[in-house]
Order: structure tokens, then C-alpha cells, then sequence
């Protein structure tokens, strides 16, 4: 609210600024010594309307305020007839440049709308939006790009629902900004076809790595290389895990007291970027931990944890993510507009390099036993619903 009342006066201001003008001139001129000749400036008046709104009527509404501003100059006495004339002349030639500038103005202003609706379509086909439930759990996910005007940079991430379970990616391909924007499209592509074909992750992350090395070529061997994670998070909530020199994930879990606490995942040595080396013969899986009914993974780029502030402070990852999820149960979306906002914030809007987020939360969990009846709740099956909307009959559930 008040952002909006600041930008309406602003826009107020800038119809108001050749008025303004007109009226300062008028009462410097009259109040100003006999001989001092200040009327001139009344040309400005149509040329402030062509810089501030780029509307044609404005531009020709203050030529008429300046033109009409002369009738009390020149009966005061104070103009003779030549001085009017010119200034006459000078109002009516900026006016009239001031109109066809307007015009081509304005054109250039649908031009650059055009375009930007255009690439804001085609970043978000290339990193689409997350749904907000996908295969039992709820997701949420942003990104921040170093480029101004540009909605994909250097990271990228996708979920998708497969046979297989839930399966996830999150990379930061070297550098940022538009430049990097080619290889986000063939690794995303990649991993968008090869995460329902194959039915183990090690295939997965081979089909990643051959779309690189597709499109980067032999010349760009051992110089360009993206950092991988990949997830697969089953029906029972383990969540398994190749990484390729990218940050181990961050899990929000449940205290005694509901609380959530942010505690790292994730152990040993990642697997070397993809790109520097090749992939080695075996890739081991690990199985990274197991989401109980609640529990959320947040996944993220080292532009979230390598932010400094002017004083050269990291950015506290974890702690802000510990107070962005205060009690049970997480919203997604919530930690991801309050990490953004508290990075932004850290940073001063000075970002070195993007930033990728995205919050996964299990919403549900099944055990193994006879098939209930429908629209009844039997012992030893757990609620499958959002945890927000608790079945009314707790006592018939197993605990979470």
C-alpha cells in the first residue's frame, strides 16, 4: 500500500512538473528587477512534458500554459514586443519538436514491452514454475538472477513425478547471467526426458552428462562444467541422492517442542562437477535420509551461502531458515519469499552471482497393511491428506 501511494505521487509529480514550471518563471519574472528577462524559460515547459510523461496532450497542453503565461508578462509592461515574439516562436518550435519525439517515443516503448513479454515467456518455458503438489508433497521454488530484467541466470531445478518417485534436479552451470542460459536448456531438457525413462538415478545423471557434452563440445572440455544435485524421494519418504560438486541440501524437521530446526544432510565427498572430469564407472547412490509426515528439504545454490554483505559476512543460511519456518507445519512458499527477502536484504540488492531455492515438504505417508474402506480411517494406516486439514477422528490414526 504504501509503495503504491509513493509511485502514484510520483506520477502526480511528473504531470505537475511543466505547471510547476510555468508558475515559478511567471513569479521569478515579476518579482525579479526591472531588465532581467527570465521569460525565455518558459520554452522549458513543453520539453519537461515530453521527458516526463511522453504523452502528446501534455506536451501540447504545456505549450498552451506557457504561450498564455506571456498575456499578464507583456501587460505588466514588463516584455517588449520582440522579446514576446521570440519567446512565442521558441515555445511553439519546442512544442511542435517535442510532439514528433513523443511519437517515436512512445513506439520505442511498445517495441521494448513487446520484447520483454516475449523473453519473460521464454525464460519461464525454460525454467517453468513448480506445481504446489507433486506426487504427496508440497513445493515451492524461486530464483534470483545477477542479469537486470532476467528471470533464469546460471541455475536451474525442476520436480517431476515419475514412476519412479518424485525426482528432482538443482545445478548452477559456471558463471551466470544470460550467457549461461544454453546449457541451463540442455541440462534441463535432458534430465525432463531421462527422469522418466530411466529407472535408476545413475542413468539419469549419465543422460545429464551426455546433453553436455552435446552442447558444450570437445572445446569447452574442462573449461565449462555444471554442479548437479539429483534426488529421488520415494513413497516412504527416503530421499536418495547423487551429487556432482553441488551443496548438500538443508532438512527442516519437527522439535519436541514443534519447533523446526534447519540441520545439513548429505555425507561425504561429492562426485566432481559434471563437465571437468568423466563420470566414473560406479555411482554410488546415497541414501540421504528418510522425510517423516512434515518434514521439508530445502535444496539450494552456493549463490545463497556465498552472499556477502558490505562488510564481508556470509549470508546465515541456516539460521534464516530455522526462523523463516518457526512451528510446524512449513509453507514452502513462505520460506522462499522469506530467504529471498532476507538475501536481498543481507546483500543490499547487490547480488555476485544467482541464487537458486526450492523447499520440498512430505505431506503424506503410507504403511503397508489392508486397504481401508472408503471414507474411513482403519489402525495402522496413516492419514493421506494435507497436513493442514487433520482427519477428524485423530485417534484412529497412527502418530506422526
Amino acid at each position: 500500500m504504501i509503495r503504491t501511494r509513493a509511485v502514484r505521487w510520483r506520477r502526480g509529480m511528473v504531470f505537475a512538473l511543466p505547471g510547476l514550471w510555468v508558475l515559478a518563471v511567471v513569479a521569478a519574472e515579476l518579482l525579479s528587477p526591472r531588465g532581467t528577462q527570465l521569460v525565455q524559460l518558459l520554452a522549458a515547459a513543453p520539453a519537461l512534458a515530453c521527458a516526463g510523461t511522453g504523452r502528446r496532450q501534455c506536451v501540447l497542453l504545456a505549450g498552451v500554459c506557457a504561450l498564455l503565461a506571456l498575456v499578464p508578462l507583456g501587460s505588466a509592461g514588463r516584455l517588449d514586443t520582440t522579446a514576446r515574439l521570440g519567446t512565442c516562436c521558441a515555445v511553439v518550435a519546442v512544442v511542435g519538436l517535442a510532439h514528433l519525439l513523443t511519437g517515436g517515443r512512445r513506439r520505442l516503448l511498445r517495441e521494448l514491452e513487446r520484447a520483454r513479454e516475449i523473453a519473460a515467456a521464454a525464460q519461464r518455458t525454460l525454467l517453468r514454475p513448480l506445481p504446489p503438489r507433486l506426487g504427496g508433497m508440497t513445493l515451492a521454488g524461486g530464483h534470483l538472477s545477477v542479469s537486470e530484467g532476467a528471470l533464469v541466470g546460471g541455475d536451474l531445478y525442476e520436480a517431476l513425478a515419475t514412476p519412479h518417485g518424485v525426482r528432482v534436479v538443482m545445478g548452477d552451470v559456471r558463471g551466470h547471467g544470460l550467457g549461461a542460459i544454453g546449457t541451463v536448456a540442455a541440462v534441463l531438457g535432458s534430465f525432463r526426458e531421462a527422469a522418466h525413462d530411466e529407472p535408476e538415478l545413475p542413468g539419469v545423471l549419465r543422460r545429464l552428462e551426455r546433453a553436455l557434452q552435446r552442447q558444450l563440445g570437445e572445446r569447452a572440455l574442462g573449461e565449462e562444467f555444471v554442479t548437479v544435485l539429483l534426488l529421488e524421494v520415494g513413497p516412504d519418504g527416503l530421499v536418495k541422492a547423487l551429487n556432482c560438486g553441488h551443496p548438500w541440501p538443508y532438512r527442516l524437521s519437527r522439535t519436541p517442542g514443534r519447533r523446526m530446526r534447519a540441520t545439513a544432510v548429505g555425507r561425504g565427498d561429492p562426485l566432481p562437477p559434471l563437465g571437468l572430469f568423466p563420470l566414473p564407472g560406479r555411482l554410488p547412490v546415497v541414501r540421504l535420509t528418510r522425510l517423516a509426515p512434515g518434514d521439508a528439504l530445502v535444496l539450494h545454490t552456493d549463490g545463497a551461502e556465498d552472499a556477502r554483505d558490505a562488510r564481508g559476512e556470509f549470508f546465515p543460511l541456516a539460521r534464516v531458515l530455522a526462523d523463516a519456518a518457526p512451528v510446524a507445519p512449513v509453507v514452502p512458499a513462505a520460506v522462499v519469499e522469506r530467504v529471498r527477502t532476507a538475501l536481498l536484504r543481507h546483500t543490499g540488492g547487490r547480488l555476485s552471482d544467482d541464487m537458486a531455492l526450492m523447499v520440498l515438504r512430505r505431506d503424506r505417508c503410507r504403511l503397508p497393511g489392508p486397504a481401508p474402506r472408503p471414507g474411513a480411517l482403519t489402525p495402522g494406516h496413516r492419514w493421506d491428506g494435507p497436513l493442514e486439514s487433520p482427519p477428524r477422528r485423530l485417534e484412529d490414526t497412527a502418530p506422526l
